[in-house]
């Protein structure tokens, strides 16, 4: 393939992507349809639109590698992410959204850059003083984010 055919493949898979959430239910359903056999037991609209990006994009370039598949399924199962995760943790990529579910809301924060965090639409210049806005307590912002593994779980869903 092209580099021009690989970017003009790029933009459709990304303009799909970035359409998720303009879809009514109906249309996120029929999509939902397309790619997978059975629905979900909920109807969690964020929930649906990552599947749905992530098997986009799967379909296109492929899914991932089966040991990785495996070291992913080992950290759902425990929780814990291994050291070299932990460390590559405090290098996350701008554009990175980490979601957290606490008390029963679903907080996104995006990072923008080095000491540059964005949730709802303020800055911050760590995920601690984030977490810290979400809680109103003192946390650590990886351990909160599930970036690293933590003792504290009071009110953690």
């Amino acid at each position: 393939m092209t580099t021009q055919a690989q970017a003009r493949q790029q933009a459709s898979i990304t303009s799909r992507i970035a359409a998720l959430p303009n879809l009514s239910m109906d249309a996120l359903w029929a999509l939902w349809d397309e790619h997978f056999r059975d629905r979900p037991g909920h109807h969690h609209r964020l929930w649906l639109e990552s599947r749905l990006a992530y098997k986009i994009q799967e379909q296109t370039f492929g899914g991932l590698k089966p040991a990785t598949r495996r070291k992913l399924e080992k950290i759902g199962e425990t929780g814990i992410l291994p050291s070299r995760l932990q460390r590559d943790a405090n290098q996350l990529l701008p554009g990175t959204v980490l979601t957290r579910i606490y008390d029963d809301v679903e907080h996104r924060v995006t990072i923008c850059g080095v000491r540059s965090f964005e949730y709802h639409g303020q800055r911050f210049k760590s995920l601690s003083a984030v977490a810290r806005a979400i809680t109103g307590t003192n946390w650590s912002g990886p351990a909160f984010f599930g970036l690293k593994a933590s003792g504290h779980t009071k009110g953690a869903t």
